[in-house]
C-alpha cells in the first residue's frame, strides 16, 4: 500500500475517531444536564434568624433524638426489644399529636417487626383522596458496635414526627401517610426483608396510587468546613465541596418528582439544596427506602444530608444526639413542611 493511501486511511479514522468523541461529550453533558440540573436557586450567603416555628421545630427534634438515640439507644432488627420500645416511643408520638396509628406487622425469620401509619385522608370524593403522599423514615440502627443512631436515623424519624404534629387536624386534597419503617439497616437493607418493602408492596398489592413518597434518610449534619463533603466520581465535578446544603436524590424515572420537590424547597425555604436524578445504581442514589418504591415502580426520593459522604460517625458508636445541627435541621424540616404542603393540596 503506498503511503498517500495510508495516510488516507489513516485522516479518516481520526475523523471518525473525533466525530465519536464529540457524540460521547454531547450525549454526556445532555445525560449530566438531565441528573444534575435543577430548577430554582439554592440559598447563597447568611441564614435569616430562626423564625417561632423552627425554633420549636429545633426543641422537638432535639428531644426526639435524644429518646431514640440516648434513652432507647442501639435499635438495631438484631434487638427486637430495642426495636420494639422506639415503635412504641413513634407510637405514642403520633396518638399524642391526634392520629389514629395502624401497626403493619410482617415476619423475617420467624421475628415479628412492625412499620407504623398515621394518615390523614385526603378530601372525599375527589380524585386526590386515592393519591397518596408518603413521608417516612426507618427507625432501626445499624448493629454495629452500639452504635445509637442519632443521625441515621433518630434525625429522620424526629423529622417525621415534627412534621406530623404541623399537619395534624388538616384536610389535605391528597391523602397524606407518615410511615415510620423497621429494618432498613443490614442485614436487611437492599432486600425483601425491609420494613419499608414489606409496606411499599403492600401499596401495590391494594392497587394503592402512591403519587410520592419522601424517605428522609440522615439529615442533621451540617457544616461549613471547605472540603468536607465527598461524593461519588464523577459527581464532585458537579457538586459543592462544602457539606452545608440538604440534597434531593432521586431515580431518572422519579426526576420530575425531584424537580417538583426541590422547586418548592427553593421557594419556601432560605436554606442551601442541590439535587439530582440519576441511574439508581450510582453509589449513594438507593441507599435508604426510597428504593423499595422504585421496586413497586412509585415515584420516590430520599432526602438526606447525603450520610457518609459528609457525617464523619456514619455507622459508628459516635453518631450520638450531641453530634447534629438541630437548628439547620429545623430549617430543613420547615422547608419540607412547605413541600408537602404544595404536593398535597394539588
Amino acid at each position: 500500500m503506498d503511503g498517500s493511501r495510508m495516510k488516507f486511511i489513516t485522516r479518516k479514522a481520526v475523523v471518525r475517531l473525533a466525530v465519536l468523541l464529540a457524540v460521547l461529550i454531547v450525549l454526556g453533558v445532555a445525560c449530566g444536564c438531565i441528573m444534575i440540573r435543577m430548577p430554582g436557586k439554592s440559598h447563597r450567603g447568611p441564614l435569616p434568624p430562626l423564625s417561632d416555628d423552627e425554633k420549636a421545630i429545633a426543641a422537638e427534634l432535639r428531644r426526639d433524638v435524644a429518646k431514640l438515640a440516648s434513652e432507647i439507644g442501639a435499635r438495631s432488627g438484631l434487638n427486637p426489644k430495642m426495636l420494639a420500645k422506639a415503635a412504641d416511643f413513634i407510637e405514642e408520638e403520633l396518638k399524642a399529636a391526634g392520629y389514629e396509628v395502624k401497626r403493619q406487622a410482617f415476619l423475617v425469620d420467624r421475628e415479628t417487626y412492625w412499620n407504623l401509619e398515621a394518615e390523614l385522608r385526603g378530601t372525599e370524593g375527589t380524585r386526590g383522596a386515592d393519591e397518596i403522599v408518603v413521608v417516612g423514615a426507618h427507625y432501626d440502627s445499624v448493629d454495629e458496635g452500639g452504635c445509637p443512631g442519632a443521625n441515621d436515623n433518630a434525625s429522620g424519624v424526629a423529622a417525621v414526627l415534627a412534621l406530623a404534629r404541623r399537619f395534624a387536624g388538616q384536610k389535605p386534597s391528597r391523602t397524606l401517610r407518615f410511615v415510620a419503617f423497621a429494618n432498613e439497616e443490614p442485614p436487611y437493607f437492599f432486600s425483601k426483608n425491609m420494613g419499608s418493602r414489606a409496606y411499599a408492596r403492600g401499596c401495590r398489592e391494594r392497587g394503592e396510587n402512591v403519587v410520592a413518597m419522601f424517605s428522609l434518610e440522615t439529615i442533621g449534619y451540617y457544616t461549613d468546613r471547605p472540603g468536607s463533603q465527598k461524593y461519588p466520581p464523577p459527581l464532585s465535578l458537579f457538586y459543592p465541596s462544602t457539606g452545608n446544603f440538604i440534597a434531593f436524590v432521586g431515580n431518572l424515572s422519579s426526576r420530575k418528582l425531584v424537580h417538583t420537590a426541590i422547586a418548592s424547597f427553593r421557594t419556601h425555604a432560605a436554606f442551601p439544596s442541590d439535587g439530582i436524578a440519576a441511574p439508581w445504581w450510582i453509589p449513594g442514589i438507593f441507599w435508604s427506602d426510597h428504593w423499595s418504591f422504585w421496586k413497586e415502580g412509585y415515584p420516590a426520593l430520599m432526602i438526606t444530608d447525603t450520610a457518609p459522604f459528609r457525617y464523619p460517625y456514619y455507622h459508628t458508636a459516635d453518631d450520638t444526639a450531641d453530634k447534629l445541627d438541630y437548628e439547620r435541621t429545623a430549617r430543613v424540616v420547615a422547608g419540607l413542611r412547605k413541600v408537602v404542603e404544595d404536593l398535597t393540596k394539588r
